[in-house]
C-alpha cells in the first residue's frame, strides 16, 4: 500500500509541476469566454517567418555596403523621456498589433545605454541630461556640473572647472546653430542641460532659487542662463512652455495665468531687447496660431512659449480639440528645422517628447504610450525633412519606468484593457508599475483589490494598479535604447555609458573634444 501511495503522490506532483506548486506555465484563465482566432493567419506557416528574416537579412547587407561616411553636417537629438523599452513595445500595440513598428525602430542602427546617475542606481532626467548632453555622468538633481558638485550647492557652479559644456555648445564653436525643442517647460531638466549649469534642476526661476536658501542674484536661475547666458542666448530656436518662470508675479500671461519670478524681470522682453540690439530678425510666440504666421525660412531667432507650465498630452490635444490653440510636437520639430536648415554650416537640435515621462508617475498608462506615438511620428517628419547622407538622428530616452507588460494577453486584445483572471477570480492588467498612486485605484481597502472592467480603465484618467502606494511612480534603472540613422550611425550599436553619446555624435559631425 505504502508504495502504491509513493506513487500516487508521484503521478500528483508530476501534474502539477512542483512539490511548490510552480508552473512552466501560469493557467492565466481567461474572464472572457469568446474564443481568440489566430489574429494573422499568414503567420502560422513556416515560410511567413523565414521570408521576414530574408528581408532582414537583405537589409542589413544594403546597410552595410551603403553605409555613409560623410560627415554629419547636422545632428538631431531626440529624447523620449521615460521611454523605456517597454513602453515603446507598448507602443506598438497601441499602433495596431504587436508586429506593428514604431517608427524610429527601422533604424539601421540600436544599441543600448546604461543610466545610471554617479550617485545613484536609479537616474532622474538632470544627471541624465548632463550624460547624453556633455559627456559626463554627474550627482542626481544637478545638470551641466560634473559630480565634484552636491545638489543644492548654491555656489557648486562657480567653478569653470565643474562646469560641464553640451554638445549644443560644441555646435556654436563650430560655427553651426543650434535649438531645442519640449513639451515641457524649456526650464525643465532635460532641455536645460542644452544650456544651463546648476546644482538643483528645481531652481528654474528666482522665487526657487531664494527657497532653496541661497542667493539669486549669485545662483543664476535658469530661466535667466537661457537668456542671459553665451549659450542660451544663441540658440536660434527655443520652443515649449513655461511661460511662468520668465514672467513676474504680478504680471498675466497671454491666457491669463500669473508668472512665478519676484525679482521684476520679464524675460520675454528682455530676449527681444538683446534680438533687436543686434538687428536680427527675431519673433516669440505662444500659440499654434502665431506659429503659423511667422515666416520660418527669413526668421534668424525663434521662441515659442505655447504654456504657463508644460504643454498639453498629445490625447488630450485630440480629445479636447486643443490642438487648435496647441502645437504638436511633429509641428515644432517641423518649425525648429526649418529654422535651423538656414544655416550652411549646419546645426544641432534637441527634441523632448516631454510628457511621456509625466504619464507614467501618475501611472497614466494610456496617455504615455499616446505621447509615445507621437515622438514617433515627429522623428518621421524630420527623417523626411532631412537626408541621410548629412544628418545624422539619434532617438533614445533618459531613463526608464517602471511599468510592465504582464499576463498572457491574446494578440487581439487592446494593450491598455485587461489580462486574464488571477487566482482571486478577478481580471487584472496587462500593463502595471510596482509603485505609484494607481495603487489606491487597483486595490480595496476593506476587501483586498478592486474589481475592475474594460470599461473602467478605457477611461484616460484611469491610474493604472500598481504594487506599492506612492504619491507619484518613480524612474526604472533599466538599460534605455538608443535608435540612429545617418552618418556614422554604426557608432551606435552595443550597450555604453549614456555619456559616450554626445562624443559619439560630436565625431560624426567633427565637433567639439571628440572631432
Amino acid at each position: 500500500m505504502a508504495r502504491i501511495f509513493i506513487l500516487v503522490l508521484v503521478i500528483a506532483v508530476c501534474l502539477s509541476g512542483s512539490v511548490s506548486g510552480q508552473r512552466d506555465h501560469p493557467r492565466g484563465r481567461s474572464f472572457d469566454a469568446e474564443s481568440h482566432p489566430i489574429k494573422h493567419a499568414e503567420e502560422q506557416q513556416t515560410q511567413y517567418w523565414v521570408d521576414k528574416a530574408q528581408e532582414k537579412l537583405l537589409t542589413k547587407l544594403a546597410e552595410e555596403q551603403f553605409a555613409t561616411k560623410n560627415k554629419a553636417k547636422n545632428v538631431i537629438m531626440f529624447l523620449g523621456d521615460g521611454m523605456s523599452v517597454h513602453t515603446v513595445t507598448a507602443t506598438r500595440n497601441l499602433l495596431g498589433d504587436s508586429a506593428e513598428q514604431v517608427y524610429f525602430e527601422g533604424f539601421p542602427y540600436t544599441g543600448l545605454s546604461k543610466t545610471y546617475c554617479v550617485n545613484r542606481q536609479v537616474a532622474d532626467s538632470a544627471c541624465t541630461a548632463t550624460a547624453y548632453l556633455g559627456g559626463v555622468k554627474a550627482n542626481y538633481g544637478t545638470i551641466g556640473v560634473n559630480a565634484n558638485v552636491s545638489r543644492y550647492s548654491c555656489d557648486g557652479a562657480a567653478n569653470e572647472e565643474d562646469r560641464v559644456l553640451s554638445i549644443a555648445q560644441w555646435a556654436q564653436a563650430a560655427g553651426k546653430d543650434a535649438g531645442l525643442v519640449t513639451t515641457a517647460r524649456v526650464t525643465h531638466a532635460s532641455p536645460a542641460g542644452v544650456y544651463a549649469h546648476i546644482a538643483d534642476r528645481n531652481w528654474e526661476n528666482d522665487w526657487e532659487v531664494a527657497n532653496g536658501k541661497c542667493d539669486p542674484e549669485q545662483t543664476i536661475d535658469i530661466a535667466r542662463q537661457l537668456v542671459e547666458q553665451p549659450v542660451g542666448q544663441q540658440l536660434k530656436v527655443i520652443l515649449g512652455g513655461g511661460r511662468k518662470n520668465f514672467i513676474s508675479t504680478t504680471v498675466n500671461d497671454e491666457e491669463g495665468y500669473p508668472g512665478k519670478r519676484t525679482d521684476g524681470r520679464h524675460l520675454i522682453r528682455s530676449w527681444l531687447d538683446q534680438k533687436r540690439e543686434a538687428n536680427v530678425s527675431a519673433h516669440y510666440v505662444w500659440s499654434r496660431k502665431g506659429l503659423s504666421l511667422v515666416d520660418l525660412e527669413s526668421t534668424d531667432y525663434l521662441l515659442g512659449l505655447f504654456a504657463n507650465d508644460h504643454l498639453p498630452y498629445n490625447g488630450d490635444r485630440d480629445r479636447k480639440r486643443s490642438q487648435l490653440a496647441d502645437p504638436s510636437l511633429t509641428e515644432l520639430t517641423e518649425a525648429a528645422i526649418k529654422v535651423l536648415s538656414r544655416n550652411e554650416k549646419g546645426f544641432f537640435l534637441f527634441v523632448e517628447g516631454a510628457r511621456i515621462d509625466m504619464a507614467h508617475h501618475d501611472t497614466f498608462a494610456r496617455r504615455s504610450l499616446e505621447d509615445t506615438a507621437e515622438f514617433a511620428r515627429a522623428v518621421q517628419k524630420a527623417r523626411e525633412l532631412t537626408s541621410e547622407d548629412d544628418t545624422l538622428i539619434v532617438v533614445t530616452a533618459d531613463h526608464a519606468h517602471v511599468m510592465s507588460i504582464n499576463g498572457y494577453p491574446y494578440r487581439d486584445q487592446e494593450i491598455t484593457g485587461l489580462a486574464q483572471l488571477a487566482d482571486d477570480n478577478l481580471p487584472y492588467t496587462i500593463l502595471s508599475y510596482a509603485n505609484g498612486p494607481g495603487y489606491y485605484s487597483g486595490y480595496n481597502r476593506a476587501e483586498g483589490r478592486a474589481l475592475l472592467k474594460e470599461k473602467l480603465v478605457a477611461d484616460t484618467d484611469y491610474q493604472y494598479p500598481t504594487l506599492a502606494p506612492l504619491d507619484a511612480e518613480t524612474h526604472g534603472g533599466d538599460d534605455v535604447a538608443v535608435y540612429a540613422s545617418g552618418p556614422y550611425a554604426q557608432y551606435f550599436s552595443g550597450n555604453y555609458e549614456q555619456s559616450n553619446i554626445p562624443a559619439l555624435m560630436a565625431r560624426a559631425a567633427g565637433i567639439g573634444p571628440f572631432a
